[in-house]
C-alpha cells in the first residue's frame, strides 16, 4: 500500500531527483510543477516556490528569454551551466534584435548578484529600523496591517502603484487580487509615467489602445519622423533597425535639443518646448492648402477631417514661424518631405507623451498620418514607441486604467463576462475606474489613502515634484515595498519590504512596443528567502483569506490561459496562442492572433494593424481629434530664465539605475556626477566655465550639477538627464487633463554658480 506524500515531500524529492540529474530536460523544468501552489509549499525549506534550481541539469545548454529592461523586447540567449545561467549573448533568430544587443541586455545577469538584493522580509520596528523577519510574521503583518486600516477608513482606504516590469500574469495576478479579492478600488502602474499619453491617445482616434506598426516598418519607410524620441540612446536596437534601411531615408528629428539621433537626421527641427503642436498643425495646414492629402482614404476610414481642416486654417506660416522659432523655409521642408514621403511612419516616445498637453499632440501626429493615408501599410503608421519591457503588458492586462483583457470597468456587459470567465461574484468587480497615480498620492495628502503597497517601482525617486512625493509617503499608516532591493529610496521608507525575485529567476511573458508576446525564463535562483512576484501574490491571497477565488491562478502558464479567456472577442484576442511552447517556438507573436490562426503567427514574423482601414470604433473608422494648443504651465521668468529640459541621458542607465547601477561595467560607460547641459553663450554670460560645479534651481528645489558647455541646447534652455536621484528635485507637478501623465519635460529653473 502506497503513502500520500505531502506536496513538501514531493517538493523535496523532485529537488534531489534534479540535483542528481534525474527528472526532466531543461525545457520543461523552467515550468515544471504539478501541482497547485500553496502556502505551505512556497514557505517550506527547498520548496518550489523558494527557486530551488536544478543542479546538474543538461551541463552547458542554451535557453532564450527575452530582456527586462526597455519595451524592445529583444531575445537572448542565456547559456547554462549546471542548469543555471552564467553568461548570454544575443539571440540572431529573433525577428526583433536580429542578433544585437544594447549595454543594458550584457549586463542583465551581472545587476542579480548585487550586495543589496533583498533576501528576506523587512520589518520596522520600534526603534524605527528595518529588522529581518520570516515570511509569516511578514505575511500576518501585511494582512493585520492592511485589514485595519480598511475596518478603520473603509475599503478604498488601501492602494497599490505596480509597475510596466512584471511579467504579464504578475500584473494579472496582482490586479485581480487586489481588486476583487481584497477589495482595493485604486491601483495604478508606472505606466501612467510613460504611456498614459499614448493609451488615452489612440483609445480616442482608434476605439483602442492599438500601437499599429511592427519594428520591420523601420526598414521600410522612406521617411522617418521622429519626435521628442532620442532612439539612438533610449532604444538603441531600433535604431539599428532604422540603420538597416535600404531606401536612403529621410530622417527627420523634431527636437528642442540636437541629441545623438538628431546628429543623425537628415533634417533637424530644433522647435521651442512645446510647440509641437502648433508645428503639426501648421504642417497639416500646408498638405490640405496644396492637396497632399489621401482624400479617398480620409473620406472611406476617417470622421471629422472636415472639422479638423477648418481648424487648422488660423495656424499660418506666420504664426507656426513665431510660435516655433523655425524658419519658414525649414517647416515647408518638413510638410514637402512628407508629401513626397511613398511610406511615412511618425514615432514618438517620452517628449510628447510626458507633456501637460501630450495626448493631443500625439493625436496631432496621428493626424497626419491619417489624412496623408500612412498608416495600414509597410513602413508607415502612427507609432507610439513604449519605454519600460511590459508596458503593453500594463495596459491591457493589470486591472489599473482597465479592466483586464482591454475591458472597461464602467461597461456592464464586459464586468459580467470577466466575472463569468472567473468565477467570481459580479459585484466584486469595481464599478469605475481607479483613481489614477498623482490622484493616489493626493489621496494620502486629504487623508483618504492609508495604506500603500508599492511593487516594483521606486516612487521616492522617480515621481515628478521629488520632496512633496517623500512627505506624502511618509505620511502613510502604513507603506509596503516589494521589490528585488532593499535599497531603493522607496524602500527605504517602507514599514515592511517584501525580498521579489528579479528578471532570469522567474517565469512568464512580456508584450513589447510593436505588441509581441515574448516568453520570459527562469534561470536562476532567487537569493536567500526572495520570491516571484507572482508566488508573494500567492501567498498574500492565502493569508488574506481570498485564496480559494484564485485556485486555477498556480502557476504563471495557467494564468495565461485565463488571460486568452479574458481577450477573447477584444481587439487584444489571443485565443490563436496556444501556450508558451508556440510564442517560443514563432519567435515571439504579436496580437491580436485569433483562434484558428495558428498558422499565421508561425508563417508572419511580424504583422500590423489596419491594413484593411477598419478600425477599433463601432463605425469602424478613425476620428480626428484636435484642440486648442495651451501655454506653458511654468514658462522661464526673470527670476528663473531657463527652461529645464529632461531626458535619457546614456544608453546604459535605466530610469532610477535601480539595476543599472549594480554593474561596473555599465557604470563606467556614463558619468559619475549629475551633469547639466548648458549652451556655451549662456555659460560666458553667467561666467560659468566647463566643469564647474553649478547650482540649478526651481521653484520647488535645488541641485548642484557639473556643467557641461554645448551648443546641443539652445540659448535659454538647459537639460538634465532623469536618472539622476534628486533630479525631479526640480520637475512640475503638472498634468495632461485625459491621460492625467505628468509633465516632465519643461519647466522654470535658474543656473548659478556655487557661491554667486
Amino acid at each position: 500500500m502506497m503513502t500520500a506524500k505531502s506536496p513538501e515531500q514531493d517538493a523535496e524529492k523532485r529537488n534531489k531527483n534534479w540535483q542528481s540529474g534525474v527528472g526532466p530536460p531543461h525545457s520543461k523544468w523552467l515550468r515544471a510543477f504539478d501541482g497547485p501552489l500553496t502556502r505551505d509549499l512556497l514557505l517550506s525549506p527547498g520548496g518550489f516556490g523558494l527557486g530551488q534550481v536544478p543542479a546538474k541539469s543538461q551541463p552547458d545548454a542554451v535557453t532564450t528569454s527575452v530582456c527586462g529592461y526597455c519595451s524592445t523586447g529583444c531575445s537572448l540567449n542565456l547559456h547554462l551551466k549546471e542548469g543555471e545561467a552564467i553568461s548570454l549573448s544575443p539571440n540572431t533568430n529573433y525577428p526583433v534584435n536580429l542578433g544585437m544587443a544594447c549595454p543594458k541586455g550584457w549586463e542583465a545577469l551581472t545587476v542579480l548578484d548585487a550586495p543589496d538584493r533583498a533576501t528576506t522580509p523587512l520589518l520596522r520596528d520600534a526603534s524605527d529600523k528595518l529588522k529581518p523577519v520570516d515570511w509569516s510574521t511578514a505575511l500576518q503583518t501585511f494582512v493585520t496591517r492592511m485589514q485595519g486600516i480598511q475596518s478603520r477608513h473603509g475599503d478604498d482606504s488601501i492602494a497599490f502603484i505596480s509597475t510596466g516590469q512584471m511579467a504579464t500574469e504578475e500584473m494579472a495576478f496582482l490586479g485581480a487580487l487586489a481588486k476583487f479579492g481584497m477589495g482595493m478600488k485604486h491601483g495604478d502602474g508606472n505606466t501612467r509615467q510613460c504611456m498614459a499619453t499614448s493609451v488615452v491617445a489612440y483609445k480616442q482616434s482608434f476605439g483602442f489602445d492599438a500601437p499599429p506598426y511592427t519594428y520591420g516598418d523601420f526598414e521600410e519607410s522612406d521617411t522617418i519622423v521622429l519626435v521628442g524620441s532620442n532612439l539612438c540612446l533610449a532604444h538603441p536596437i531600433m535604431w539599428e533597425r532604422v540603420m538597416r534601411n535600404k531606401h536612403k531615408p529621410e530622417i527627420i528629428v523634431v527636437d528642442p535639443r540636437c541629441t545623438e539621433t538628431a546628429m543623425a537626421a537628415t533634417l533637424h527641427l530644433p522647435l521651442a518646448p512645446k510647440s509641437d503642436m502648433d508645428l503639426f498643425y501648421g504642417v497639416a495646414r500646408i498638405l490640405i492648402e496644396r492637396s497632399w492629402i489621401d482624400r479617398e482614404f480620409i473620406d472611406a476610414h476617417t470622421n471629422d477631417f472636415d472639422s479638423f481642416a477648418e481648424f487648422v486654417q488660423p495656424f499660418t506660416l506666420d504664426r507656426v514661424v513665431a510660435a516655433t522659432g523655425l524658419s519658414a523655409e525649414t517647416i515647408e521642408r518638413f510638410a514637402t518631405l512628407i508629401h513626397e514621403g511613398k511610406r511615412v511612419s511618425f514615432w514618438w516616445t517620452m517628449g510628447v507623451n510626458q507633456s501637460y498637453q501630450g495626448v493631443r499632440t500625439a493625436q496631432s501626429l496621428i493626424n497626419l498620418a491619417l489624412m496623408t493615408g500612412n498608416i495600414g501599410k509597410p513602413g508607415t503608421g502612427a507609432n507610439s514607441i513604449t519605454g519600460q519591457c511590459n508596458a503593453m503588458g500594463s495596459r491591457l492586462f493589470s486591472n489599473t486604467t482597465g479592466l483586464l483583457g482591454g475591458h472597461d470597468f464602467a461597461n456592464a456587459e464586459h464586468r459580467a463576462k470577466v466575472a463569468e470567465i472567473l468565477n467570481i461574484d459580479e459585484a466584486r468587480i469595481p464599478r469605475e475606474s481607479s483613481l489614477a497615480y498623482h490622484e493616489i498620492l493626493e489621496g494620502v495628502l486629504k487623508g483618504k489613502i492609508h495604506g500603500l503597497w508599492v511593487i516594483c517601482t521606486n516612487p521616492a525617486h522617480s515621481w515628478i515634484n521629488q520632496r512633496l512625493c517623500h512627505d506624502i509617503l511618509d505620511r502613510l499608516d502604513f507603506l509596503v515595498v516589494q521589490d528585488m532591493y532593499h535599497s531603493t529610496e522607496t524602500a527605504q521608507r517602507a514599514h515592511l519590504v517584501l525580498p521579489a525575485a528579479g528578471w532570469g529567476e522567474k517565469d512568464g511573458t512580456f508584450i513589447n512596443s510593436e505588441r509581441r508576446f515574448g516568453i520570459l525564463k527562469k534561470v536562476r535562483r532567487p537569493p536567500g528567502q526572495a520570491l516571484s512576484d507572482f508566488s508573494i501574490f500567492r501567498l498574500i491571497a492565502d493569508a488574506w483569506g481570498c485564496g480559494q477565488m484564485f485556485d486555477r491562478w498556480d502557476s504563471p502558464e495557467a494564468v495565461f490561459q485565463i488571460l486568452k479567456q479574458l481577450s477573447a472577442g477584444q481587439p487584444c484576442d489571443i485565443t490563436g496562442i496556444e501556450d508558451y511552447r508556440m510564442i517560443e517556438e514563432s519567435g515571439g507573436i504579436q496580437w491580436p492572433l485569433v483562434r484558428g490562426e495558428g498558422s499565421v503567427a508561425r508563417g508572419e514574423k511580424e504583422r500590423r494593424l489596419f491594413c484593411d482601414g477598419r478600425f477599433y470604433h463601432p463605425d469602424g473608422r478613425a476620428t480626428f481629434l484636435f484642440e486648442a494648443p495651451r501655454p506653458m504651465p511654468e514658462p522661464a521668468s526673470a527670476k528663473y530664465p531657463f527652461v529645464l529640459l529632461t531626458g535619457r541621458g546614456t544608453a546604459s542607465q535605466w530610469h532610477t539605475q535601480t539595476r543599472t547601477s549594480k554593474s561596473e561595467v555599465l557604470r563606467k560607460l556614463y558619468p559619475q556626477l549629475l551633469y547639466v547641459e548648458i549652451n556655451p553663450n549662456d555659460a560666458r554670460s553667467l561666467g560659468i566655465a566647463p566643469n564647474e560645479i553649478v547650482s540649478v534651481e526651481s521653484q520647488r528645489g535645488r541641485v548642484t550639477a557639473q556643467a557641461f558647455l554645448t551648443p546641443s541646447v539652445l540659448v535659454g534652455q538647459v537639460f538634465v538627464p532623469m536618472h539622476e536621484s534628486n533630479a525631479n528635485q526640480l520637475t512640475d507637478a503638472v498634468f495632461d487633463p485625459y491621460s492625467k501623465q505628468p509633465s516632465y519635460k519643461s519647466c522654470a529653473v535658474r543656473v548659478t554658480r556655487i557661491g554667486a
